[in-house]
């Protein structure tokens, strides 16, 4: 009961969290104009349904992430047969009763799938999500530093949208949370950019206030001293 409780608090955090970070970001992309602000964000999930070339995008970019987690997920379950299959095997030729043989194959084969998981969604999923997405903000006109943050955090979301995910609904469940938390890390990925980008606008557009008002005073500091001089001559 106290598990749910935590984790319920957990996601309300964390969807408040993201919606103080999307209002943040909206402020500062006003703030910096439509020019400087990130560029890959203008293609949101709507443009999906548009049956023109963004619905053909959608399909081709999930349809891809999709195939690659089915890879993963099919390397876990050969593993998972593998090792267990083994397990019997030796069990049986250990004259361990049938029922007890079961179990540790059971055993074995999640061991196995364990470290095969934990293997594959390291390497595989996340880099091709944020390799496809790093691009995707290069076509768009991003910068270099908008594409890296986009896969940065299409790759924490991938990462961690799957572990979560096949945690509570096994091969469906990575499958789902993988596609979720690919799009949420993008997201999450532009909004940073967004705020750092506006956060460097309003230090360089303090400074040159500071600067002219610096000279400003400075120059009607050398007016009133050569003014003074000329009285006394």
């Amino acid at each position: 009961m106290m598990d749910l409780q935590k984790r319920r608090v957990q996601l309300l955090l964390f969807i408040f969290g993201l919606i103080v970070l999307s209002m943040t970001a909206e402020k500062f992309r006003e703030l910096v104009g439509e020019e400087a602000a990130s560029k890959s964000g203008k293609f949101t999930f709507m443009n999906c349904f548009d049956m023109r070339s963004g619905s053909l995008a959608c399909v081709s970019k999930e349809g891809v992430k999709l195939y690659v987690y089915n890879i993963r997920n099919a390397h876990v379950e050969r593993v998972r047969q593998r090792a267990a299959e083994i397990a019997l095997s030796e069990a049986l030729t250990g004259g361990v009763s049938t029922s007890v043989a079961v179990k540790q194959a059971q055993k074995a084969g999640a061991r196995a799938a364990k470290v095969a998981s934990r293997q594959a969604k390291r390497i595989l999923g996340p880099i091709i999500s944020s390799g496809w997405d790093f691009f995707e903000a290069l076509y768009f006109g991003g910068t270099m530093t908008e594409g890296f943050l986009r896969g940065a955090g299409t790759s924490f979301g991938t990462y961690a949208g799957g572990y979560f995910g096949e945690q509570r609904m096994g091969r469906f469940g990575y499958l789902m949370g993988s596609q979720l938390g690919s799009w949420v890390g993008g997201r999450m990925g532009l909004m940073v950019y967004d705020i750092i980008n506006g956060m460097d606008y309003l230090l360089h557009f303090v400074r040159p206030e500071e600067e002219t008002s610096s000279s400003t005073d400075t120059w009607d500091s050398g007016s009133e001293d050569a003014y003074n001089s000329a009285e006394n001559f």
